[in-house]
């Protein structure tokens, strides 16, 4: 291993680096966007309950917050839901920009990771082509080893770039797609607080918590 990566030359530094980047990225948002952590389902009835029961207040509002980023929506809401039903959407709508930008989190540099690693690799090929065409002209095709060189630099960079590129391309479509589910789920949950407050459509609250 220690020989393709010297015979790939100074580029595949960086493409290490990339790749090391992307492990690193995967795993910390593996282990955060967790649904259980995220929009636990029971919180949605938990929070119902405790309006019928007429206990929330602001230790309960404190408790609803730190809880997860589906209480950080849903406290947000309940925070705003004496002024209106628009009010407490705007609420709602300005809590879940912040949960997004949170969940997406390291993604954008996991697409840029994909973006630039083939081009690491291409920018590796050009110079050992570059390499073995200096060698032609300063020393013929006589010189095996040298033009050999050259080529295998051009070919393992390309190589060790699509092979950083191709799995951090899926990692982040993955990421992004878990993102997007979650946050169908937080407004899901959200939608029915707000209509079981400002509307007297009946919302199975109890169903949806129990998931």
């Amino acid at each position: 291993m220690l020989e393709i990566v010297s015979a790939g030359g100074w580029l595949m530094l960086p493409i290490i680096l990339c790749s090391v980047a992307v492990i690193a990225i995967s795993v910390e948002r593996y282990w955060t966007l967790n649904p259980d952590k995220i929009a636990p389902r029971p919180l949605l009835a938990q929070v119902w309950g405790w309006l019928r029961n007429n206990q929330m207040d602001a230790g309960k509002l404190k408790e609803l917050k730190q809880s997860s980023e589906l209480g950080k929506i849903l406290a947000a809401g309940l925070s705003n839901s004496r002024h209106g039903r628009e009010v407490m959407k705007d609420s709602i709508q300005e809590a879940a920009n912040q949960v997004v930008h949170d969940l997406e989190r390291y993604l954008g540099a996991l697409g840029t990771i994909a973006a630039i690693a083939p081009l690491l690799g291409l920018l590796g090929t050009v110079l050992g082509m570059i390499k073995v065409f200096t060698a032609i002209m300063m020393q013929g095709t006589g010189n095996a080893g040298v033009l050999a060189g050259g080529i295998s630099e051009a070919l393992i960079t390309t190589a060790a770039g699509l092979c950083v590129a191709i799995p951090a391309m899926i990692l982040h479509r993955y990421f992004c797609r878990k993102v997007d589910g979650l946050m169908v789920v937080m407004e899901q949950d959200a939608v029915k607080l707000v209509d079981a407050l400002h509307s007297e459509r009946r919302v199975d609250v109890k169903e949806n918590g129990q998931g």
